[in-house]
């Protein structure tokens, strides 16, 4: 009986599910990712990625054809932010998911590009994981900054990225592994419209002949970075713009803030005027953003592929032009400078949607791989976006203790290098002496170098057993015998080049007897009946002439006539001989076929100079090339190629020699000046340092290296920085000052319309000390930004009250509470992987493993540190909200 109860109760809970599931489906309000005819492929993804695109200064209000496509037809984050505002950092951790501290691209210029990052890093961006699971992947636009366009990056079936940084005209892009030189030419050369037209050929191509392969696209802009080269047709817009005047515009100087706001001051009249043309230009160059939007949305739209396809809309970084005083730039924690746009439509991205929570850049790599079906790699910092977009996904109705989405409201911002500090040296070794004594001494007498008795070339140190049976260190003690066989043996390796002997030989002049020879030396210099030394009279008389062997004869050349007559060419002479005597006088007879016994002239000069197989420079300084380069235009063109390919070999080979000279600057030895009379005793004081270091103890080793490597570190900065000051010197730059990071701008910057003619400025916009580590918190009650500065320098602002970071008010905030601040960011600064740098709140009893979102009741102890805040009887709810 009670089994056909339970029968029943399952045929009633089963029919209810299955007409739930039917009634959802065929719901309009809850639309499929995928259509029902397309279930079975793939989604396509196409990311559009814009260069410095602001948010805060309005550049998002004149793309009304993007606003439409994007804001209205898809999901709009109005919390978007990037971790690192630079270009490359920034680009680098979208490609790999990961925060800056675990790429190492901390700037533009190092490491950008580099080596390392091609090693370590490239091979596993999204790209790749995309690519091997079936995606048709391809690039279009600016990659990196550094990058040259030798290699293909991995991961792209097709690739046509841009050499180095933002250009609209007169660039190169590497289309496939070929370098492609483009010019001035609207219709043929303007980048944005290029990399459009790129992109969706690609697409129609890949779909014609792939139609059931998704298709992974990245089309990266140059827009609105500088030049700021805009379309033709767009030239003479926004003559009045002016949304860059935000409340903090030329709010200047600020002596509450980090270093460079301090120096700045408030701008000129012509720098004002340069910020209101300058964020003008960047408007019009977003025009043809904007069209380009259109036209791959009516692309989409004409192949049915739509409804199948994710688009995501980004900028690397924001912007700021005048704010604090600031001309134009980024790098800053402020949110005019991390803020970015942030859009994606596609299947189940309800149009018109807000989504509120904090999306970063390190989140575009695990949405695309999301959107692809594939798993988050664990050493990925960020996480997919696509569970913020699945709220109105339907869920068990019969579970109605729904815990809501848990996501997180705080993220790190970083910028610049990790300092160098004098205490990680001692840290170092304390965390690697953390063993007993007993048990690093059997660790080191387990290494073949100490288990012989000193019997091994070299070998100072030996393991032992006392009686007791305990390991011990002891230091070889060698015989009297050995020690003069090695001695003899040092001499006789000094007298030859030696890579390994980095002593001066300056001679006998460097000498030093033993202390009995100088004893016995000042007693004999004491004795005044001893004879003096008087050196024989050498004969120094130059040579007058020269015998030389020329085809079997020998010549006698007289040096005399060299010294009277410099200008005169030497006459040769045979020496004389009975067979010869007679040819000889012909042939000083015979002015023509005289034998010139000058160097230079002795073989004879050309008349020109080769500089290629088909063209010489004549003596008079023109230049001569074949007449069939000035009668075919195809030899011309082919020769002409020719020569650009020879320069682009030799420009290489120049960097190359650069870099290795570089580096034999930073490793030249030390020289010796045999001249003074401190030579010894520098040279004994190396002597005795080399000798105090093979007698150290292996456990102090260690430590002496890590200190060495400080101190040489020290030396080549410091030596860079003499190198700096004497080349800004050399070129009489005032614009270029040390530690600061400046521009110069003048009439001939603009290549197109509108023009700037007002003349030339300088303007500094960064400085080397700004770097920094932030926590920006965004959540239902609070919205801050927490920074410390390389310099120790602290700034806290709160957004609820002061939206545009106008005013730091670190010092109303309590110690306890900066306290736990410091905790957190620490924490962070440190973190690897989504795990660690998504980190669940402590306290919080509901939530999922991605860990997340605000909740008023998430941090207790923190409320309790925030109540400080406030005098007795003022904390009330509308400080929260």
């Amino acid at each position: 009986m009670k089994s056909s109860w339970f029968a029943l109760i399952l045929a009633v809970l089963s029919t209810e599910l299955l007409t739930s599931h039917c009634s959802t489906v065929k719901s309009p309000r809850f639309r499929g990712r995928v259509q029902q005819e397309r279930k079975n492929i793939r989604p396509n993804i196409i990311l559009v990625l814009t260069d410095d695109q602001d948010v805060e200064l309005g550049s998002l209000q004149v793309m009304n054809k993007t606003r439409r496509i994007m804001e209205n037809g898809g999901a709009s984050f109005i919390n978007a932010f990037v971790t690192t505002p630079m270009c490359c950092p920034s680009r680098s951790s979208m490609l790999t998911g990961k925060y800056v501290h675990n790429h190492n691209i901390y700037t533009n210029n190092e490491n950008c590009s580099s080596p390392s990052w091609q090693a370590t890093h490239e091979p596993r961006t999204f790209a790749v994981y995309l690519n091997n699971t079936g995606y048709r992947t391809a690039f279009f636009g600016k990659y990196l900054n550094e990058y040259n366009g030798s290699y293909i990056p991995p991961g792209w079936r097709e690739w046509v990225g841009l050499v180095k940084n933002s250009r609209f005209y007169n660039y190169t892009i590497s289309r496939n592994g070929n370098k492609e030189k483009h010019g001035f030419d609207y219709a043929k050369d303007y980048f944005t419209d290029l990399i459009t037209n790129e992109s969706i050929n690609y697409f129609r191509m890949s779909k014609r002949i792939y139609p059931h392969r998704p298709i992974m696209m990245v089309i990266s802009h140059a827009a609105p970075h500088g030049p700021e080269d805009s379309a033709p047709q767009f030239s003479e817009l926004y003559p009045n713009a002016s949304q860059h005047i935000t409340p903090s515009y030329n709010y200047a100087p600020n002596m509450d803030k980090h270093w460079i706001m301090q120096y700045t001051g408030p701008m000129l009249p012509i720098h004002m005027e340069f910020t209101n043309i300058l964020q003008r230009k960047r408007l019009q160059t977003l025009m043809s953003v904007d069209d380009s939007m259109e036209r791959l949305y009516q692309m989409l739209a004409e192949m049915g592929e739509l409804e199948n396809t994710y688009i995501i809309y980004t900028a690397d970084h924001g912007y700021h032009i005048g704010q604090f005083g600031l001309v134009k730039g980024k790098s800053m924690p402020y949110d005019f400078d991390i803020r970015v746009p942030f859009f994606i439509r596609g299947p189940s991205v309800e149009p018109g949607s807000v989504v509120p929570q904090i999306v970063l850049n390190i989140d575009l790599a695990p949405t695309v791989l999301d959107i692809a079906g594939l798993d988050t790699p664990p050493d990925m910092d960020g996480k997919s976006v696509l569970k913020l977009l699945d709220l109105e996904r339907p869920g068990n109705r019969f579970r109605t203790n729904k815990k809501t989405k848990i996501w997180r409201d705080t993220f790190l911002v970083e910028r610049g290098k990790f300092l160098r500090k004098k205490e990680e040296p001692n840290k170092n070794t304390q965390q690697s002496n953390q063993l007993p004594k007993y048990e690093r001494v059997k660790e080191l007498c387990q290494q073949a170098r100490y288990q012989t008795a000193c019997e091994q070339p070299g070998q100072k140190w030996q393991c032992t057993e006392d009686a007791s049976g305990k390991l011990r260190i002891h230091k070889c003690k060698v015989s009297s015998d050995i020690l003069a066989i090695r001695k003899r043996t040092r001499s006789i390796h000094s007298r030859g080049y030696n890579g390994k002997d980095k002593d001066c030989n300056c001679g006998d002049t460097d000498y030093r007897n033993s202390r009995t020879q100088r004893k016995n030396q000042r007693q004999f210099l004491r004795n005044p009946n001893a004879q003096k030394y008087k050196p024989r009279f050498v004969h120094t008389r130059q040579t007058r002439s020269l015998s030389v062997e020329f085809e079997g004869e020998i010549y006698d050349i007289n040096l005399e006539e060299e010294e009277l007559q410099v200008l005169k060419t030497k006459s040769i002479t045979k020496r004389h001989n009975a067979e010869n005597k007679e040819e000889a006088e012909e042939t000083d007879g015979a002015p023509g076929d005289a034998m010139i016994a000058d160097g230079s002239d002795a073989i004879g000069q050309p008349d020109s100079v080769r500089v290629t197989h088909k063209c010489f420079i004549l003596p008079n300084d023109t230049i001569h090339c074949e007449r069939e380069l000035y009668q075919s235009a195809r030899a011309w063109k082919d020769h002409k190629a020719y020569i650009d390919k020879e320069i682009e070999a030799l420009q290489d080979k120049i960097k190359n020699l650069r870099e290795v000279r570089g580096h034999l600057k930073r490793r030249k030895p030390d020289e010796c000046d045999c001249s003074k009379q401190s030579y010894y005793n520098k040279e004994k004081g190396v002597k005795t340092q080399e000798k105090l270091k093979s007698h150290l103890h292996p456990f102090k080793e260690a430590a002496q290296e890590v200190d060495g490597k400080l101190q040489l570190f020290k030396e080549n900065r410091r030596r860079k920085k003499e190198r700096k000051g004497k080349k800004r010197q050399k070129k009489g730059d005032e614009c270029s000052l040390p530690g600061l990071t400046c521009f110069t701008h003048d009439n001939n910057h603009w290549q197109t319309a509108p023009f700037w003619n007002l003349g030339s400025f300088c303007a500094c916009t960064s400085s080397n000390n700004n770097t920094y580590w932030c926590l920006r918190t965004v959540n239902d009650t609070h919205n801050f930004l927490f920074c410390e500065f390389a310099t120790g320098f602290l700034e806290y602002f709160d957004m609820n009250t002061d939206p545009y970071q106008l005013t730091n008010t670190v010092h109303t905030v309590e110690r306890g509470i900066l306290n736990q601040l410091h905790i957190q960011l620490m924490e962070l600064r440190s973190c690897q992987g989504y795990k660690q740098c998504n980190p669940r709140p402590k306290g919080l009893e509901t939530g999922n493993k991605d860990g997340g979102s605000y909740d008023p009741h998430r941090y207790p102890h923190f409320f309790i540190l925030l109540s400080s805040f406030f005098p007795n009887n003022c904390m009330t709810p509308a400080h929260f909200n």
